[in-house]
């Protein structure tokens, strides 16, 4: 019998948004579906391979969940480091902002950093001062403290690939519409379907593949020799966050009686989570296996969905 996984990963948009939201908020995991990263796979620019939709960025995925729940909000960005800094320290006079994303090895509290390593992440700024910002950094550090300066240069992301304007924060979020988690997640369907059959109104970087494409492919990869930097990127994160998402999916579907998409969320849940295991092992002719064992997954859940 599975059960559904509770315990640590990097889910920091959905927590950051859970943080802003606070008793009116969804488990963090509904709102992780919301967004619709469970749906898909894709092989970005024929070369990086995230367990999220072809075509999909949490910036998307965000605003898909926040309109989702009922809820609305302002999103800004650009300007110099001194007008967002500015910026943000009117904002959180008036509440709590959610800030990304920004580049998470620029975080100069936790652990090792100090060097942008294209990781994108959000937090929850609390406080503004005249030297330091106060954060909830859901990946595990509560009331952090940086200077400005260091905050600033994280939260300009230039190493994120899909942020085209730096400083991005949401705040003064409103409720126009009461709306349970129930009826968020069926009014999420029709995205999920969308997301799963290949949307085409989505811009991708030239060679990018998605569903079982991008399995297929990425399979071929790893036989050649998975890229180190690629390989160290699923060993810290992609693999777990991808097995977490679609456990979540096998859950949220499982709570709507759509019990037949969900045991195939469940089986690809459990194939992405087996890939750990031997990818850290360096056991390629297994990882390799695994994707091609969830490549036809993708139309078997679109498919059932659809019904």
């Amino acid at each position: 019998m599975d059960v559904t996984y509770i315990g640590s990963g990097p889910y920091c948009y959905a927590n950051s948004l859970a943080m802003l939201l606070g008793g009116e908020a969804p488990p963090p995991a509904v709102i992780e579906v919301l967004t619709g990263s469970p749906y898909g796979m894709e092989l970005i620019g024929g070369r990086l391979p995230l367990f999220d939709p072809f075509g999909w960025d949490p910036e998307i995925g965000l605003d898909a969940a926040i309109g989702l729940l009922g809820w609305e909000c302002e999103r800004v960005d650009g300007g110099t480091a001194a007008e967002a800094l500015d910026r943000l320290r009117r904002a959180v006079a008036a509440g709590p902002v959610l800030a990304g994303p920004l580049e998470m090895g620029l975080l100069a509290f936790q652990p090792g950093s100090g060097k942008a390593v294209g990781a994108d992440h959000y937090l929850v700024v609390l406080e503004v001062g005249d030297g330091t910002v106060l954060v909830h950094d859901p990946q595990g550090y509560p009331y952090a403290t940086l200077s400005v300066d260091a905050f600033a240069e994280a939260w300009r992301g230039e190493s994120v690939a899909y942020l085209d304007r730096p400083f991005r924060m949401r705040h003064r979020f409103v409720r126009r519409e009461r709306v349970g988690p129930e009826e968020a997640l069926r009014r999420s369907l029709p995205a999920g379907l969308a997301w799963l059959g290949g949307r085409t109104d989505v811009a991708v970087p030239p060679g990018t593949l998605g569903q079982a494409e991008a399995a297929e492919r990425t399979a071929e990869l790893v036989e050649a020799g998975l890229d180190p930097e690629i390989r160290g990127l699923w060993e810290a994160f992609a693999v777990r966050v991808g097995a977490r998402r679609l456990n979540d999916l096998a859950a949220c579907l499982s709570s709507l009686g759509l019990d037949a998409g969900a045991a195939v969320a469940a089986e690809q849940a459990r194939i992405v989570g087996g890939l750990q295991g031997p990818l850290v092992a360096g056991d390629d002719v297994a990882v390799a296996a695994g994707l091609r064992r969830l490549a036809p997954t993708y139309e078997r859940l679109r498919a059932v969905l659809s019904r």
